[in-house]
């Protein structure tokens, strides 16, 4: 199975065009996803059908900086009970460590890094899809995620420097605005920093029974998936490793913390190996890739973990009878 994304988390972007006069409605069906998918709190859809409605949505609205304000519809019920953990936490630093752990709650097709530096507390937004991210991905999510600090800390909060791997935008004056802090564009990785002071400061709305309550219920929520999507796990991880060279079992069942004896077992039980999986997911990643003529053909099989173009050429035609240049043309 591919990644996924929880459904509800799309209520911000139907909002958001919604808002900007457009029907959303017409724009889901065409990815194939049922609006009223979205009112079901448990309900998950692939996560890039999620990335191609912000491509759209991008395309159909004629604000260029119209992600920043997804942050505006943002509910703490739109990440299960992961939002309500968040909003009981102690403090920024105890609510974005529980942001690093159950993230995958929300979508499984990006992740938070957090490090600590003499600068501050950096949180980098990590999009798992290769190289190409959409500009409006990380508007979005950096939006969202600096709204969700101020309403536990305070509207006062402001960062001490965000980064943007994409361009400047034409209106790149409305991203200090919103952050209210230097930003820079052209980046090698999105990010905020916060200043340790601000990030380790007590909150008053902390309950640390009700974050445990909600923990509870996430931690649960989890190990169902990752019961029910092994096969899930597997992939992400693929998605993960192949820009870096060869991609093992050994190394997939590590990062899993199993041993490859139970890692193999588990996938014969859902009727699949390890070589089946990384096949599949380079394909499918390769069909992405060529709908995007920005990627050249020879970086698409640089992300795909293939050493040379020739031999990516060759696995392609032989999954679908096709060479890459004959499906990008």
């Amino acid at each position: 199975m591919p990644i996924t994304h929880l459904a509800t988390a799309t209520n911000i972007i139907w909002k958001l065009i919604k808002d900007y006069g457009h029907d959303p409605d017409p724009l889901f069906r065409k990815e194939r996803i049922d609006p009223d998918l979205i009112k079901q709190p448990e309900a998950r859809i692939l996560f890039i059908k999620v990335v191609n409605l912000w491509k759209k949505a991008a395309e159909m609205i004629e604000d260029p900086c119209f992600a920043l304000r997804a942050a505006e519809y943002w509910h703490p019920s739109y990440m299960n009970a992961l939002g309500f953990a968040w909003l009981a936490s102690n403090t920024l630093r105890e609510a974005l460590d529980r942001l690093v752990l159950y993230l995958r709650i929300v979508t499984e097709g990006a992740e938070i890094v957090i490090e600590d530096n003499p600068e501050g507390l950096t949180v980098e937004l990590k999009y798992k899809l290769g190289s190409k991210q959409p500009s409006t991905w990380a508007d979005a999510a950096s939006a969202i995620l600096m709204t969700m600090c101020r309403i536990n800390y305070g509207t006062e909060l402001n960062p001490i420097i965000v980064h943007f791997v994409h361009d400047a935008p034409s209106c790149s004056e409305k991203y200090e605005a919103y952050f209210n802090s230097k930003v820079g564009f052209g980046s090698i990785k999105n990010s905020i920093t916060f200043s340790h002071e601000d990030v380790d400061l007590p909150l008053p709305s902390s309950n640390p029974y009700l974050a445990e309550v909600n923990d509870q219920i996430v931690i649960n929520y989890i190990a169902k998936l990752d019961e029910e999507n092994i096969v899930n796990r597997v992939k992400a991880k693929i998605i993960d490793m192949l820009p870096s060279g060869k991609v093992t079992d050994e190394k997939v069942s590590n990062m899993l913390y199993m041993s490859v004896r139970t890692f193999q077992r588990k996938l014969r039980e859902k009727g699949t190996t390890f070589r089946t999986l990384l096949n599949e997911t380079r394909k499918d990643l390769a069909k992405q890739y060529l709908n995007d003529p920005s990627i050249r053909l020879e970086e698409i099989a640089f992300l795909l973990g293939f050493s040379e173009y020739s031999v990516f050429s060759k696995a392609f035609k032989r999954w679908t009878g096709y060479s890459p240049s004959e499906v990008r043309a």
